[in-house]
């Protein structure tokens, strides 16, 4: 006689390698990347013109190439967790 859950435990047990073989994936690596003025606008949820003022102000450090403006990531959540604070200071 067969089994009627066999075919059941046979797809369990490979959703459960599949899922220890994505725990297992390391994570990206972002300290690296960099973002355009627009990607940092649409990450902080403000106005690229918000962003470029920052940048402006010194606020947020950007790498300029030729008239790119590249920001990286540590860069941009440093600056949004600082701009945070001051905004709560008023």
């Amino acid at each position: 006689m067969n089994n009627p859950f066999e075919p059941l435990h046979n797809e369990l047990i490979e959703l459960k390698s599949l899922v220890l073989q994505l725990l297992q994936k390391p994570e990206e690596d972002l300290s690296n990347k960099l973002y355009t003025l627009n990607e940092a606008s649409a990450i902080l949820n403000v106005d690229r013109q918000t962003v470029r003022n920052h940048i402006d102000r010194g606020t947020i450090t950007a790498t300029f190439i030729g008239r790119r403006i590249l920001i990286g990531h540590t860069e941009l959540y440093d600056a949004l967790n600082q701009i945070k604070s001051i905004k709560y200071k008023r």
